[in-house]
Formats: C-alpha cells, sequence, structure tokens
C-alpha cells in the first residue's frame, strides 16, 4: 500500500474517560535519572533492569523534536512539551521497564501482564483512554520455506503509542521512518501510527500468501508426480496455513470494530476510507487463505487417491507375478510327474533279486519300455487337458 495522508482526526480523548497520564497533574512514580550507557549500547535506565527500548522519540507537528536516551527523559520531555506525542518502541522489554511505563501512562494492568509475557491472541481492547491492540505479524522464509510468526503489541494514547514487540518481525523502524518522512501524515498523531502499523502489518501478508501459493503449486506437482515425501510437506504446509489463518481473521473483526467507533465519535469520513481499504487487504488476504486450505485438503484427497491406486497397481503386478510363477511352478510339476513314472518302472525292474515277476520273460524288455511309454502319454495328456502343460 502506498502511504496515505490521513484526515484531521479526533484524539482518543473522545473515548470514555479511564485511566490517562494527565501532563498538567503531578507525576506518576517518575524513575531516577538515567545512569551511564551499558555495554553493547543498553543502558540500566535507572529501574534496575537491562533497557529494551529500540527508538523513542517526541514528535511536535509530525517533526522529530527530540530523542530521548532514556525513559525518564522521554517523561520529562513529553511533560514539557505540551503539544508533544512520545513514540517509545521496545523490543522483548522486562516487567520493571513495563512497570515504568504503566505507572507514567496509566496502563492497565491486565494490558501490561499480557504484553509482558506475550503469546496472545489478535484482539484489540479499550481501557479508558488507553487502546491496547494486539497483532500478529508473518514473514517468508524462503531459504526455508517456512512462515515465520511476530507478535506486536501497542498502547495508544492521547499523546503517546508505545510498541511492545517480542520477535524481529514487524519491522517498525521502516513504518517510522515512513512516518518520519511524512509529517502532515504523523502530525494527525498516534492514531495515524497505529493505522500506519496496521498497514504495514497487512502489507506483509502479502510476501506469505505468495510463497504459500507457490509451496502448493510444488506440491500440486510433486503429487501426480509421486513424491513419497508429499504427504508430509502437505501436512506441514496445513499447519501453517491455519497458524496463519489465527493471525489474520481475528484482524477484520478487529479492524470492524475500530470502524464502528469511529462512526460513533463522528470520525472524518475519509479516516474511515482508510480504514475499509486495509480492511479490504485482510479480506483478501483470508478469503486467499480460505482457498489454500481448501485446496490442500483436496490434494490430500487426491494423493491419497492416487498412493490407492499406484497400490492397487503394485498387487496386481504382484498377482500377475504369482501367477506367472504359479503356470511355470505347474509346467515344471508336469514334467517332473512324466519323467517320474519312466523312473519308477525302470527302479523297480531294475531291482537285483533272483526270483521276480517276468524276469525270464523273452517279452519283459519291450513289455517294460512300452508300460513306461504308455503312462508318460497318460500323464501327458491329463497334464495337457487341465492346462498345466
Amino acid at each position: 500500500m502506498s502511504a496515505r495522508r490521513l484526515p484531521p482526526l479526533r484524539t482518543l480523548a473522545t473515548l470514555p474517560t479511564g485511566l490517562r497520564r494527565h501532563p498538567g497533574g503531578p507525576p506518576a512514580a517518575t524513575p531516577p535519572a538515567p545512569s551511564s550507557p551499558a555495554p553493547d549500547g543498553d543502558s540500566d535506565d535507572g529501574l534496575g533492569a537491562r533497557r529494551s527500548v529500540v527508538d523513542s522519540a517526541l514528535y511536535q507537528n509530525g517533526i522529530r523534536v527530540a530523542s530521548p536516551q532514556s525513559l525518564a527523559e522521554t517523561y520529562r520531555g513529553l511533560r514539557e512539551r505540551k503539544d508533544a506525542m512520545a513514540w517509545i518502541g521496545l523490543y522483548r522489554p522486562d516487567e520493571p521497564e513495563l512497570t515504568s511505563l504503566a505507572a507514567e501512562f496509566g496502563l492497565h494492568e491486565l494490558a501490561v501482564e499480557d504484553a509482558i509475557h506475550a503469546h496472545q491472541r489478535p484482539k484489540l481492547e479499550r481501557y479508558g483512554e488507553t487502546l491496547f491492540v494486539v497483532l500478529r505479524a508473518a514473514r517468508y522464509l524462503d531459504d526455508i520455506e517456512e512462515v515465520e510468526f511476530g507478535e506486536l503489541h501497542l498502547f495508544i494514547g492521547r499523546d503517546f503509542v508505545l510498541t511492545v514487540r517480542h520477535s524481529e518481525s514487524p519491522d517498525l523502524g521502516a513504518v517510522r521512518t515512513r512516518l518520519e518522512a511524512d509529517p502532515e501524515l504523523l502530525a494527525r498523531g498516534p492514531e495515524a501510527v497505529l493505522y500506519a502499523i496496521l498497514d504495514a502489518v497487512a502489507d506483509g501478508y502479502a510476501p506469505v500468501v505468495a510463497g504459500m501459493e507457490n509451496d502448493i503449486d510444488e506440491i500440486e506437482t510433486e503429487v501426480f508426480r509421486g513424491d513419497p515425501e508429499v504427504s508430509r510437506r502437505t501436512y506441514d504446509l496445513s499447519r501453517e496455513v491455519v497458524d496463519f489463518q489465527r493471525a489474520t481473521q481475528p484482524l477484520s473483526g478487529m479492524l470492524t470494530a475500530l470502524g464502528a467507533g469511529f462512526a460513533k465519535y463522528r470520525v472524518d469520513e475519509e479516516l474511515q476510507r482508510y480504514l475499509r481499504d486495509v480492511a479490504d487487504h485482510v479480506t483478501q488476504v483470508n478469503e486467499r487463505i480460505d482457498g489454500f486450505r481448501v485446496a490442500l485438503r483436496d490434494i490430500l484427497t487426491v494423493n491419497t487417491t492416487l498412493v490407492a491406486q499406484r497400490q492397487n497397481e503394485e498387487m496386481k503386478t504382484l498377482s500377475e507375478t504369482s501367477n506367472a510363477q504359479n503356470e511355470e511352478v505347474k509346467k515344471i510339476s508336469a514334467w517332473a510327474a512324466i519323467l517320474f513314472a519312466p523312473t519308477l518302472i525302470g527302479t523297480v525292474y531294475g531291482m537285483n533279486f533272483r526270483i521276480m515277476p517276468e524276469l525270464n520273460w523273452a517279452f519283459g524288455y519291450p513289455f517294460a519300455l512300452l508300460l513306461m511309454a504308455m503312462v508318460s502319454l497318460t500323464l501327458y495328456l491329463v497334464f495337457r487337458r487341465r492346462g498345466w502343460i
């Protein structure tokens, strides 16, 4: 999607009142002044824990006016600049850091707990003036042909945006760069940041869809080629498609809820158009995912049928081979029986006994040969009639 220029927005202050940080009131649990940076670019920030802030900035009229080096400095700068907005990006923060942010910005303890432990489903919840959003980003890894899922938590308030990442994706640095290059868009406030992030997450689904579609095309080729590993690959891809659907499907409901909320508070129609544009992209992704599930189910069915057919062909070949072997055995057995009869007769008359019938008979030898021939011919005719020869 191209960068969007959003119209002036109503701030989240129009939402029902609740917990909020009051810039003019007494500060809540201000942490000590920052200490010197720790090795490898991390700092202690006075919280007794490793600092996980990736980037922290203060913006006025869409322009970055400060880049605080600690949370405490960010808090002070935001109080000093009444019309400023803070955008704090964190990567796998620990509990002390989120506790400090919760005390400063009035974050609800349930949302903070979700952000600490992660592994949440995509959702959108309102806690007073603060909007809490959980998104599941995804990216396709070409080298291993797998989908990697990321988790992102957002706290959107009247004058602050907190982003908490628990994975490498999405690339919020690119989102920040894009917004800073368009001060008019960034000047719209925290809502502009929210929709830029939603836009980036939704756009990030497109390469995943393309990668999965390519995998399905390869699997279809492997199915008809008879690749023995295709069943396993189809199953693995089916699991990835299900996981991808779990990440994208709730986003449609979340965008619908946001749209309904903006209509209720009479937000400019132009912003709703941008929201619907993001929702259209998500709907297209979900429709493609539904198609993938159907295609993979059909591939499994076709593969099962083809495997059964190949097994039947193999069984048929084995049966034909067995039948051919049986025919050969019949022939061998028949000729063995035919040759056995003369041998038996010759063995009987070849015994060396002095007193035997026909031993001194003049026609004994011709009679023995004739008997051998007649028995052999009879056996041959019998086996021939039965098809053994």
